[in-house]
């Protein structure tokens, strides 16, 4: 509670909030909007990259519904842990945790536990653009001001009995109910072999495969995958399908 009054006396009300650059790039150069709800499918790494540009700037966020977070990934991605509030099991009240959380802080992030009715949106909706705060949904939301979806992953770093996940090239969709939000595909790291969220760059990547150039500190190519590389393809996940122990850091 000291938390949420904490951050009740340090909100601010603004209509673009800062994004960061990958999501931006997602929604050709546009900024997340308070006041919006958007929906995220089949990827944690891309919910916490929605929750970073906020969050770097000092935006409180709230997580309703997610006992599997992974608070230290979402730390690794930008996500200020110091103004982050958890509440894993809201139980059968969950609408409400979401309600008294959006008055209180920037961006929430929540997992319905089942379908969330046109009603039970729209009226957190006036409650969003009231407060100008941003809602992330796990899976579907009626109104949802853009979808993203995992259509497609590639994983690296497994190889046949040994190695480790690495990165992840995925395939990201977005869509929107607004002319704003035109419907579009990009590709990006989620995350980078060096940690990061970021768009691939296919043309220096088919570079580095022909040549070694320059590495990193920890010997990795900076334009390129991890070599020696090895890759697990995965078919479209879908958010209540994806194991908890994954699913908490990507």
């Amino acid at each position: 509670m000291a938390r949420v009054q904490q951050a009740l006396d340090t909100a601010e009300v603004e209509r673009e909030l800062p994004t960061h650059p990958a999501v931006r790039e997602l929604l050709a150069g546009a900024g997340l909007r308070g006041g919006s709800a958007y929906s995220v499918r089949g990827s944690a790494a891309l919910v916490m990259a929605l929750m970073a540009g906020p969050s770097a700037e000092g935006a409180w966020c709230g997580v309703v519904g997610v006992p599997s977070f992974g608070a230290e990934a979402a730390r690794g991605l930008g996500v200020d842990l110091e103004r982050l509030v958890l509440v894993p099991d809201p139980g059968r009240e969950w609408l409400s945790v979401v309600a008294a959380l959006v008055d209180a802080l920037t961006v929430v992030v929540v997992r319905p536990p089942g379908e969330v009715t046109p009603g039970e949106a729209s009226r957190l909706a006036a409650r969003l653009r009231t407060r100008s705060a941003m809602l992330i949904a796990y899976g579907s939301w009626p109104g949802s001001e853009a979808r993203f979806e995992i259509e497609s992953s590639t994983w690296t770093g497994l190889g046949d009995g040994e190695g480790l996940l690495a990165a992840r090239r995925a395939t990201v969709a977005v869509s929107g109910r607004r002319a704003a939000v035109h419907a579009r595909k990009r590709e990006l790291w989620l995350p980078a072999p060096n940690g990061e969220i970021r768009p691939t760059d296919q043309a220096a990547e088919n570079a580095a495969d022909d040549n070694s150039g320059p590495t990193t500190a920890d010997g990795l190519l900076e334009t390129a995958r991890p070599t020696p590389r090895h890759t697990l393809r995965e078919e479209p996940l879908l958010t209540d399908e994806y194991p908890d122990q994954i699913e908490a850091v990507g």
